[in-house]
């Protein structure tokens, strides 16, 4: 039995996961926005076509995490869309998707990450500082649930 984590790229075929791994959590915590909607309906368009990646956690043969970096301009991309579902809970998925984002940040010389979070989500932001992103102002976002914004500057 395969019990290691294994990080792998989006492909049209694993459209749905971002989906469904998206809305278990937005559903348990908040609501689905529109923005979300939109998004994770259209992965291809709204996230790979405009120079976004998409990644998944793939544990026992089965897609249980997710991540996408959005791209902002050549070297500013957006943390976004991280779920890993409630029975993936406790194996270090979100640990390890966002130990990948970052490495595949410094080989595409991407200088700037940033996300946005809800205060409720201890766990999420404990993890993001552990990875040494820092609370900035939040600015215009676009996300009812969104209370705070964090970024990393990459050296």
């Amino acid at each position: 039995m395969n019990t290691q984590v294994e990080i792998i790229l989006f492909s049209p075929d694993l459209k749905e996961y971002i989906k469904t791994l998206n809305k278990e959590w937005l559903q348990k915590y908040f609501r689905v926005e529109e923005k979300d909607e939109i998004v994770l309906s259209n992965p291809q368009e709204e996230i790979i076509d405009k120079g976004g990646i998409i990644f998944y956690a793939k544990y026992n043969k089965e897609i249980l995490g997710t991540v996408s970096l959005l791209k902002v301009d050549e070297t500013t991309f957006e943390l976004s869309k991280m779920a890993v579902s409630d029975k993936a809970q406790g194996l270090g998925i979100g640990n390890k998707l966002l130990v990948h984002c970052l490495a595949v940040a410094e080989e595409n010389n991407i200088k700037k990450l940033f996300l946005y979070s809800n205060r409720i989500l201890l766990p999420a932001i404990h993890l993001y500082e552990k990875f040494g992103f820092i609370e900035v102002p939040l600015g215009n976002v676009s996300y009812e649930r969104a209370d705070i914004k964090m970024e990393k500057i990459m050296t």
